[in-house]
């Protein structure tokens, strides 16, 4: 797809970014700071943006209409990965990122933004975010790393690999706040539904206000910390079990009356607002019956945490600051050149699936991600949660395995130099976490965590070849 300007919608390069005003402006205003020069060179390169283009080719091949000339006209797509990289490295919001680009001459300058025209808004670049989505940013990944291997001889001879938990962007789940959030939404989403069907009988009543009294007062009750206040605790929650479960059905009514309702004009509408209310109600029959199971003693499985984000789910990692975390489980592999304190190497595409998947169900797309690039290392170590069978039946066969509180063949000297390189990777996780956002997602669903993870990994990958080059 050709770069179109002043034509079409989609733009995937920049145009002019002087302007007269860079005239007046010092050298030192004009120029960038060492390191945004070093990642504006990379992404100045031929063929980065391909994955971008591949993506809009592709949805016009399953719509039928390209983006080209459809639609409201669009930001060049150069400028929307300068500014995710921006908002990756820095932490900020979209609307923050909007603001503080708009007040930087360097970072005007950087996302190729002129000093007479306006920062895009901070909806167009969100919304672009969730329809790129992660495949194409893994893509722009391996673009990368390619260009290291073929740029800068870079030689992949060692892979430390380790799970974490991307944080969900949710609250503490308990079963009368998850009732709560449940008779909010399905009230919320049955009066807009209710409005777009004429003369419905069927209603969803609000009962956020008696199910908000149920939680205050268990609130109050776990105060008191005896063996009584537990067991009313429990009768509190079944209260609130019992409201979600009514709100349930009367969801389920009203979606059923839209559905015979949805006739001639304003038919899909009808349809969709009621698929998103079937939906929901699912959903909160669900955290009902966790209620009620908890209420009998059952074992829950696969519990659901959040109305709003019902892919995340409980995840106990061991750790004492936060025994259960709530999100998902991605799987980082780092591969440097050497085993030496302080290598610094690339990252892989993370590996993840939804719940809470085992350490050796994630490596198989670890290893493929390497195969892919035509990395063979000669060493793969890895922490205790592996399965030494699996895992060697796993990686290639001239590769060495070497996990953590295993008694592994070889010298001390080996084992110790092993055991302290894979260390490392605890420390770049933290890395990642407080530099690059992989602390939390913000995007809902685990689609969103994948496009969050992925748009860090992508941002550190830069920064790292920007050193190497530098």
């Amino acid at each position: 797809m050709s770069a179109i300007l002043g034509v079409g919608v989609l733009r995937v390069e920049p145009g002019q970014v002087l302007s007269l005003w860079d005239e007046v402006l010092p050298i030192e205003a004009r120029e960038l700071p060492e390191d945004l020069a070093r990642i504006d060179g990379l992404l100045a390169g031929p063929g980065l943006l391909a994955p971008i283009r591949a993506h809009w080719d592709g949805e016009a091949q399953a719509s039928g209409r390209s983006a080209v000339g459809h639609g409201r006209p669009t930001i060049a797509m150069a400028t929307y990965v300068r500014l995710m990289v921006v908002k990756q490295r820095t932490g900020w919001g979209y609307e923050t990122l909007v603001r503080e680009v708009s007040d930087s001459l360097h970072l005007r300058r950087f996302c190729l933004i002129a000093l007479d025209m306006r920062v895009p808004d901070e909806s167009t670049i969100r919304k672009l975010t969730r329809r790129l989505g992660h495949e194409t940013v893994d893509e722009i990944t391996r673009l990368v790393i390619a260009k290291a291997q073929r740029e800068t001889r870079f030689v992949g001879r060692a892979v430390r690999v380790d799970s974490t938990v991307i944080e969900a962007d949710i609250r503490y789940p308990s079963d009368a706040m998850l009732a709560l959030q449940g008779t909010r939404a399905l009230a919320r989403e049955g009066r807009k539904l209710a409005g777009m069907v004429k003369g419905a009988t069927a209603t969803v009543r609000d009962r956020s206000r008696s199910v908000g009294r149920t939680v205050r007062q268990i609130s109050k009750t776990l105060a008191r910390r005896t063996g009584e206040a537990k067991r009313q605790v429990i009768e509190l929650n079944s209260r609130a079990g019992t409201q979600i479960a009514k709100s349930a059905r009367e969801a389920r009514k009203l979606a059923a009356q839209a559905r015979r309702a949805a006739r001639g004009r304003g038919a899909k509408a009808k349809l969709r607002a009621a698929a998103r209310l079937e939906q929901l109600a699912e959903r909160c029959e669900k955290v009902s019956e966790q209620i009620s199971r908890r209420a009998r003693g059952l074992k829950i499985t696969d519990r659901l945490v959040s109305i709003a984000d019902p892919d995340a789910r409980p995840i106990r990692k061991g750790k004492l600051g936060k025994p259960t975390e709530f999100g998902y489980v991605a799987q980082i592999a780092e591969v440097t050149e050497n085993t030496r304190r302080g290598a610094r190497g690339f990252i892989l595409p993370a590996a993840t699936r939804p719940g809470n998947p085992a350490e050796n169900t994630l490596l198989p797309d670890t290893i493929t991600e390497l195969e892919a690039l035509g990395i063979r290392p000669r060493e793969l170590v890895c922490d205790g949660g592996f399965q030494a069978a699996a895992t060697r039946d796993t990686v290639p066969k001239d590769t060495s395995v070497f996990i953590s509180g295993r008694h592994e063949p070889g010298s001390r000297r080996t084992r110790k130099r092993q055991a302290r390189y894979r260390t490392g990777i605890e420390g770049r996780i933290s890395h990642l976490k407080r530099g690059y956002g992989l602390r939390r997602s913000r995007l809902k669903g685990h689609h969103g965590q994948q496009t969050t993870t992925g748009w860090g990994i992508l941002t550190y990958n830069l920064d790292t070849l920007a050193i190497r080059t530098g």
